[in-house]
C-alpha cells in the first residue's frame, strides 16, 4: 500500500514498486479541515473532499492502481492541530510534521494496511531503511542531502520500520522528476509546497487566534492570557517598547518585532508568567547545549553512556558536532544533554534535536532549553 497524496514523491513511489512487480494499491488520507474551526474532532467530515485527496484520486486512476480514503479529521485535529496551538501557547515551537507523521502516516496506516493484508506500507519520504549487525533496522538519510526528511522520521520504531518502504530515497529530486516526466505524467512539474498543511499562507498567529476564538473550553481562556501586550526589553532590563502577544514570537525570531534599534535584534526568551518578551543581538543567541526529552531511539535501546554524534536543532540547520549525554536509561520516553562542540544559534524549545551518526539517525528528542553559552 502506498501513501498518495498527487505529489511528486508518492507518485514515482508507486511507479517505482511497479517496476519491482509489487502488487500496488493506494491510500490517501482525508484530513481536518481548517476553514472550518467549529468542527468537533467526533463530527463527520464534510461533504468535499480535501485538495490532496482529489489530487491523489487523479494520479490513482492515471496509475491504473486502487485508491482507498480513510477519514481522519478528528485524530488529525486531536494528534497534531491541537497539539500545535497548544504548544504556541505555552512558548515552545513546534513541528506538527513530525507528530503527523507518526500518528497518520504510520500508526494509522500501518493499522489499516494490517486489517487489509498488505505487506508493507510505502510512502514518498527521502530517506532511507538499513539494517544494522545485529539484524535490527536502522534509519538513514535520504541520498539527496538538499530534500533529505529523516529528521522528521527519529520518531519511528522497529516495529515500524521493518514495515515500510521508502522508495524514492536512494533518488535525487532531479531523478524522480525525470522519472514522471519521461512517463509524460503532468504533475513533475508540479510545486513543492513549503508551509504547513493546515495553515495556508503561514499566517501562524491568524490561525492560532481564529482556532480558539472558536473554541469555549480552557484553550480558549489560554490564549486570551497570552494575547496581549506586555514588555519588550533587553536582556539588560532596557525598556524597549510592547509586544502584541507572545504566542506571536518564536526564540530567534528577527523580522517582524516592531523595534526601532541601532543593531540587529532577536528574541532571546518568552517569559510567559511576567508576559515579557526578552530580545539581544545575534550573539546572545548561542547556546551551549541543549537539553531534550521524551527522546526516541531508532534502536529501541537508550545508549548505555554518552557519545559522539552529529545534532540537527531544526530541519533546515546543518548538523553541529557535539557530545550526547543519556540522562534516563530506557527507550522511548528518556532524556539527554547535548553539549555542543561549537556554540550554536537559536536552540528553540519546542523543536527536534536529532541525533546522527554519519547517515545514520541514532534517535532525536524534544528541545526543553538551550544551555547558556558563557563563552
Amino acid at each position: 500500500m502506498v501513501a498518495m497524496s498527487g505529489g511528486v514523491d508518492s507518485t514515482a513511489a508507486v511507479l517505482i514498486l511497479q517496476d519491482d512487480e509489487y502488487q500496488v494499491e493506494g491510500c490517501t488520507l482525508h484530513l481536518w479541515d481548517p476553514s472550518d474551526f467549529n468542527r468537533q474532532a467526533d463530527d463527520p467530515p464534510g461533504e468535499d473532499s480535501t485538495p490532496a485527496v482529489r489530487d491523489a484520486a487523479k494520479v490513482a486512476e492515471i496509475l491504473q492502481v486502487p485508491l482507498a480514503v480513510l477519514e481522519r479529521e478528528g485524530i488529525f485535529e486531536e494528534r497534531v492541530v491541537e497539539p500545535f496551538v497548544r504548544s504556541y501557547l505555552s512558548c515552545r515551537t513546534p513541528i506538527p510534521c513530525i507528530k503527523c507523521n507518526r500518528f497518520l502516516k504510520f500508526d494509522s496506516l500501518l493499522e489499516y494496511a494490517e486489517a487489509k493484508g498488505f505487506d508493507y506500507v510505502a510512502t514518498g519520504h527521502y530517506a532511507r531503511i538499513g539494517e544494522d549487525g545485529q539484524g535490527k533496522k536502522t534509519l538513514l538519510r535520504g541520498k539527496d542531502y538538499r530534500k533529505d526528511q529523516s529528521y522528521f522520521l527519529f520518531e519511528l520504531n522497529q516495529e515500524i520500520l521493518s514495515r515500510l518502504l521508502f522508495p524514492v530515497g536512494e533518488l535525487s529530486k532531479d531523478e524522480v522528476r525525470e522519472m514522471l516526466g519521461s512517463r509524460e505524467i503532468r504533475i513533475a512539474e508540479k510545486p513543492e509546497s513549503q508551509e504547513i498543511c493546515f495553515i495556508p499562507g503561514g499566517d501562524y498567529s491568524g490561525f492560532i487566534r481564529s482556532y480558539c476564538q472558536a473554541r469555549k473550553d480552557s484553550l480558549a481562556g489560554a490564549f486570551r492570557s497570552l494575547d496581549r501586550e506586555g514588555p519588550v526589553i533587553l536582556k539588560d532590563g532596557t525598556l524597549l517598547g510592547r509586544h502584541r502577544g507572545l504566542y506571536r514570537y518564536t526564540i530567534g525570531q528577527r523580522k517582524g518585532l516592531g523595534i526601532a534599534h541601532s543593531r540587529p535584534l532577536y528574541v532571546l526568551n518568552l517569559e510567559r508568567e511576567t508576559n515579557t518578551l526578552v530580545l539581544g543581538y545575534r550573539d546572545d543567541t548561542f547556546s551551549a547545549g541543549l537539553t531534550a526529552s521524551d527522546a526516541s531511539w531508532i534502536s529501541g535501546d537508550s545508549p548505555g553512556g554518552p557519545f559522539e554524534a552529529r545534532i540537527k536543532i531544526r530541519s533546515t540547520h546543518k548538523p553541529a558536532e557535539g557530545k550526547v549525554y543519556p540522562e534516563k536509561q530506557g527507550g522511548y520516553g528518556s532524556s539527554f544533554r547535548v553539549v555542543f562542540r561549537e556554540p550554536q544559534a537559536a536552540v528553540t524549545p519546542g523543536q527536534a534535536a536529532v541525533l546522527y551518526d554519519g547517515d545514520r539517525v541514532i534517535g532525536g528528542g524534544w528541545i526543553e532549553k538551550g544551555i547558556p553559552n558563557e563563552g
